[in-house]
């Protein structure tokens, strides 16, 4: 599903325009970046949580050429599922 889809089942079952269900859909991705973006934690109970996870610069590996490269630090969006997610997906 892409967010085009996403916006059309949200003003199906939400029972809004298209419109305003795209301005919605939106600002909630818009909210939950700038909240990763500062570092936050964002946790919908029942649904999943979302954080940013930092990695340490290591060492790695060019697969083409087989060299070894440095892998600088950087910071990762991660998604954790609760409960009643997996539950409904399994």
């Amino acid at each position: 599903m892409n967010k085009n889809q996403l916006v059309n089942e949200v003003a199906a079952k939400a029972n809004i325009k298209k419109k305003d269900a795209e301005a919605a859909v939106s600002a909630v991705f818009d909210t939950i970046a700038e909240a990763l973006a500062n570092d936050d934690k964002v946790q919908v109970v029942g649904f999943g949580t979302f954080k940013v996870k930092h990695r340490e610069a290591h060492e790695g590996r060019n697969p083409a050429t087989g060299a070894n490269i440095m892998i600088e630090a950087s910071n990762t969006p991660v998604f954790t599922a609760g409960q009643t997610l997996k539950k409904k997906v399994n």
